[in-house]
């Protein structure tokens, strides 16, 4: 901005002090005020030169050669108005306030850019769904030089964060799924702290931000719900974190920092699918080896992907399962030939499943399912019981082609597929016996971050 002290003059100076302020304001012109400090006219180098050609002099007073009828304009006028009127040669703009005082000036040279405002950053990660090769995703199932594979895609629930840097080092977490909130001084106690709040006291124990800040969070999910939850509140919290470094995580390191926290930092059992499933987003047949994983994106026709998303069925047990556990007793029985033999059968039909969605065959998809969940239920005792045996094989009688459970096991969400002519059949079933069946749709995206400034609403 320019200095204001040599832009403006009381109306009845002379044209000498008004020279005399041109001359250091470099702008060409002077503003004039009237004994109330409100800008009531403005004379230009120009005007000083036309008023000598006609008579006036130096000791005159400028008013008698200044122009009253002047463009100026109010001191919150957007950039994109001042910048289209500064294109009509218009030399300089005076910006008033309420009481026409000058507040500003502004010109082509000297129209400042928006600065910098406080912005919050956002993120929101899908779960997924699986269709075959779980627990060939753990590792110490593929360590034994044995490939793992999954099939897998993100489906239109999400975990949101919302994460907003403080002036301190103190931190505050408020949860909706929780319906809890949490508040520490530092990152120290922070971590040091007891209850709920163990898989963000891992991310922060991992990825150590050196800024205190709030964070918000809600998830579209019930908890415990089979869908990998839990790898998707971490990707969309470490997702809110990424968007404020310059130096960006990409999405393997982002899927690698969600497993370490969840695994690693929290102890948690359990595999790798999860966690790059949610980041990367959309279809995806994985490959899992000791010495790196492999994401590949499936191209599915459009009306197979119409067609599938139609016919499966996507049923809330009410059973809420803990994959720890289930896992803890699967690295156990992973020792048994036949526990070995039933995940690579698991892992060979994952091949199938994806040549089924290639090529459309979706009718053998269904029926692949059934297979995959009989293989599953072999991997630990835990994995099912008679309460999800009698589920499933109800629905197989309604209707059902095929189906397994989502995630780990005990609980969670039963994915089944139907025939057209069956899928109301099963509904009426499901509903029926108290189970809540949940609409989703595909989601081809996977983690999503964005920033937004507190004073603008996107």
């Amino acid at each position: 901005m320019l200095d204001l002290k040599n832009l403006i003059i009381p109306s009845n100076a002379t044209i000498r002090e008004a020279l005399d302020k041109i001359n250091q304001n470099h702008l060409g012109l002077i503003f004039l005020e009237n004994d109330d400090r409100q800008v009531i006219g403005v004379a230009t180098d120009g005007d000083i030169r036309r008023g000598f050609l006609a008579g006036l002099t130096l000791d005159l007073q400028v008013k008698d050669c200044a122009n009253f009828s002047f463009i100026s304009a109010p001191e919150k006028t957007p950039r994109e108005l001042l910048l289209k009127q500064l294109d009509k040669r218009i030399r300089a703009i005076p910006l008033l306030n309420e009481r026409r005082e000058l507040v500003a000036v502004v010109s082509r040279e000297s129209l400042p850019i928006p600065q910098e405002s406080r912005v919050y950053s956002r993120a929101r990660s899908p779960v997924r769904i699986s269709f075959g090769g779980g627990g060939s995703d753990l590792t110490h199932y593929f360590a034994r030089d044995t490939d793992g594979a999954v099939i897998n895609a993100t489906i239109s629930l999400f975990a949101h964060a919302t994460l907003r840097v403080r002036s301190d080092q103190k931190i505050y977490v408020c949860s909706n799924d929780l319906a809890q909130n949490i508040e520490a001084d530092c990152l120290k106690d922070f971590l040091s702290m007891g209850g709920e709040f163990g898989l963000i006291q891992s991310i922060l124990k991992t990825i150590k931000p050196e800024f205190g800040f709030q964070l918000f969070l809600n998830s579209d999910f019930p908890m415990s719900s089979g869908l990998g939850g839990s790898a998707s509140v971490a990707a969309s919290v470490i997702g809110c974190f990424n968007e404020l470094r310059v130096d960006k995580w990409d999405l393997h390191e982002l899927a690698e920092i969600a497993y370490q926290a969840e695994r690693h930092s929290m102890g948690i059992e359990g595999g790798w699918q999860d966690q790059y499933a949610t980041v990367f987003g959309g279809f995806n047949f994985m490959e899992f080896r000791m010495e790196q994983n492999i994401v590949h994106p499936l191209r599915i026709s459009p009306n197979t992907l119409h067609e599938l998303e139609e016919s499966l069925v996507l049923c809330d047990t009410g059973l809420k399962h803990e994959s720890g556990g289930i896992h803890e007793d699967q690295r156990e029985q992973m020792n048994s030939e036949a526990v070995l033999e039933a995940v690579k059968s698991n892992v060979e039909l994952t091949y199938q499943i994806r040549n089924h969605l290639l090529r459309g065959r979706l009718l053998d998809f269904g029926r692949s399912l059934n297979e995959a969940w009989m293989h599953k239920r072999k991997f630990s005792k835990k994995i099912s019981s008679d309460r999800l045996d009698c589920i499933y094989e109800e629905a197989l009688k309604n209707g059902a082609i095929g189906g397994k459970l989502l995630g780990a096991g005990a609980g969670g969400f039963f994915l089944f597929y139907v025939s057209p002519f069956e899928k109301f059949a099963l509904l009426e079933h499901l509903q029926g016996k108290g189970l809540k069946v949940h609409p989703f749709r595909f989601e081809s995206g996977g983690l999503q971050t964005w920033s937004a400034r507190e004073s603008r609403k996107i």
